[in-house]
């Protein structure tokens, strides 16, 4: 008897240890832009659930990603900077030759830990929803690196890779063998048109059913993906909603095809006065008022989550965190705020809308404490109270800004060694400051963030001193690194 009376308060204690772990709800939207939301300016796009929620949140207005998604997932998923993991760009995105680019690998190697690895260790179940896209059509392909040529895919429609991806051998590469414990359609698609032989033109486009994604099983009340993935994961969260969970949210949309929700959204969003502050509803008018449909249903569903937290009596000790992939897509959207887009290392290609909400435990306000990707990673541990974790990390940990602490100050660093939108390039923001060095010819971009940030003005020439403080630490930084640079590169380091 006092054995088991033992046994009962080890299964006591580790039951309230559990307790004391809170929820975890990442969600993720796709070429979301920083300003194609209203918390964050735009007076055009309709997402007044976000907004609501924003004003009981902690919002980071200098909230950054990579420029393009596959970076950015990486980063995001492993923790490190892209030089580690060679993920660059998105491989058929990619332009030029290999004496003047590092072109990338589309895989992230087995080496490079996930963090729903050590969540699971620490007791957390846990589920991925929607995009996954760090894992290549054919990883086989990949060893040889660096590559002559950069990586390509299959042709719209084709489903030759699928039993290849289906075996245990590829399976480690996907969610499931990152520690996940379900993956809802996570395979190597960065769209979800790519089930269709027409692709961008068909009418489904993915996002409207049949979704013709082979890990997304088929239900006959299927009708949109945003819907569906939503349902999946509330479904998740109710047969988990007893133990510390980890949802996993990485939303299609609003990604490109540009697919409108419904045709009432759509009409009504054609006849809207445009913004003229922002630019947004002035140009391709169709394509972004599609567009702003999508926008206004990943809303509809972020607000459904909360809806069933508060139901469920979750909300208290569930952290939910909004954020986006990278900047929005130039032929969809726009903002007059912002200089470029997805795609370019400038501010409209790097800033993305976030926020922190955990009711009644952060404060709500607006932080400017630049924060990235790489941070989400040691953020998570520190909140599942994980502090054995002995990996390489290269971001830190904005629990602090939860508790209006401020972090050191930092540089943020970005190494993107492939061409797309921009030449090859190394990126410092530290303070007010962004230095970019194009680290072929080694020419150089400096940019007051705090009075220009529509970064029209150089000033590269005009502040030797900050130039040559900022570059110095760039140049540590990647000769401390070994980051590799192009054959043709003129600079040691």
């Amino acid at each position: 008897m006092v054995f088991l009376y033992s046994l009962i308060l080890v299964g006591c204690k580790t039951k309230q240890s559990e307790q004391k772990r809170p929820n975890i709800i990442f969600i993720m939207a796709d070429d979301l832009g920083w300003q194609d939301v209203g918390f964050m300016g735009s007076n055009w796009f309709e997402t007044p659930n976000l907004d609501a929620l924003a004003k009981e949140s902690k919002v980071f207005s200098n909230a950054y990603m990579y420029p393009t998604c596959s970076p950015s997932r990486a980063a995001l998923l492993t923790g490190k900077q892209s030089f580690r993991t060679g993920v660059y760009n998105v491989p058929v995105l990619e332009k030029g030759d290999s004496q003047h680019n590092i072109f990338s690998k589309w895989t992230v190697d087995l080496e490079h830990i996930m963090y729903a690895e050590p969540l699971k260790q620490a007791g957390y179940k846990s589920i991925h929803l929607g995009k996954w896209h760090v894992v290549g059509p054919n990883p086989k392909e990949e060893k040889n690196f660096p590559f002559e040529k950069h990586l390509n895919q299959p042709k719209n429609g084709s489903l030759a890779w699928l039993d290849e991806h289906e075996s245990t051998e590829i399976q480690q590469y996907y969610p499931i063998g990152k520690g996940f414990n379900e993956n809802v359609g996570g395979t190597w698609w960065g769209d979800p048109a790519r089930g269709y032989d027409k692709g961008y033109k068909s009418e489904s486009g993915g996002y409207k059913a049949p979704f013709k994604n082979p890990f997304i099983n088929d239900k006959k009340d299927d009708e949109w993906l945003t819907d569906r993935l939503t349902d999946d994961a509330i479904d998740f969260i109710k047969r988990n909603k007893n133990a510390p969970f980890f949802v996993n949210l990485h939303y299609y949309a609003p990604h490109r095809p540009t697919v409108p929700r419904n045709e009432e959204q759509y009409q009504k969003f054609l006849n809207k006065v445009p913004d003229t502050l922002t630019g947004q509803g002035q140009k391709r008018l169709r394509e972004i008022a599609g567009y702003a449909t999508m926008i206004a249903s990943v809303d509809d569903n972020v607000q459904r989550i909360f809806d069933y937290l508060d139901a469920a009596g979750l909300r208290e000790n569930t952290v939910v965190i909004f954020t986006s992939d990278n900047g929005f897509n130039g032929l969809q959207s726009n903002t007059n705020s912002l200089r470029g887009a997805k795609g370019t290392f400038y501010e409209g290609g790097l800033r993305v809308p976030a926020f922190v909400n955990w009711k009644n435990k952060i404060n709500s306000g607006v932080s400017h404490t630049p924060i990235c990707g790489l941070d989400y990673f040691p953020t998570f541990l520190e909140l599942a109270k994980i502090d054995d974790y002995k990996g390489l990390l290269d971001g830190e940990s904005i629990v602090p800004l939860f508790e209006e602490k401020p972090l050191k100050q930092r540089a943020l660093f970005w190494h993107i060694a492939s061409t797309y939108k921009n030449p090859p390039c190394s990126i410092i923001r530290k303070g007010d400051w962004k230095l970019i060095q194009f680290i072929n010819d080694g020419s150089l971009e400096l940019y007051n963030l705090k009075t220009d940030l529509q970064e029209r003005m150089n000033l590269a020439n005009e502040k030797p001193k900050i130039v040559s403080q900022m570059l110095n630490e760039l140049v540590c930084w990647r000769r401390e690194n070994n980051v590799p640079l192009p054959k043709i590169s003129k600079l040691k380091y």
